[in-house]
């Protein structure tokens, strides 16, 4: 069986920016939740990594906490 590596948007993330915030919001739903990580079948070490990248955005104020 093929080991999957995670590839989205067609390039291989090292690491994960909290300044990214455009990529940060695709794991965002419209209340401002964070997604599951079997939405994008995303390995759990890239989901904490994500979550910690958006949770420092939200607290440096570029992404909200509640979308209204």
């Amino acid at each position: 069986m093929k080991k999957k590596t995670f590839v989205l948007n067609g390039r291989i993330l090292s690491a994960i920016d909290y300044k990214d915030v455009d990529y940060l919001r695709r794991f965002l739903n419209s209340q401002g939740k964070i997604y599951p990580p079997k939405r994008y079948g995303i390995p759990v070490r890239r989901q904490r990594q994500i979550t910690q990248a958006i949770k420092r955005a939200r607290h440096m104020g570029l992404l909200p906490f509640v979308i209204k």
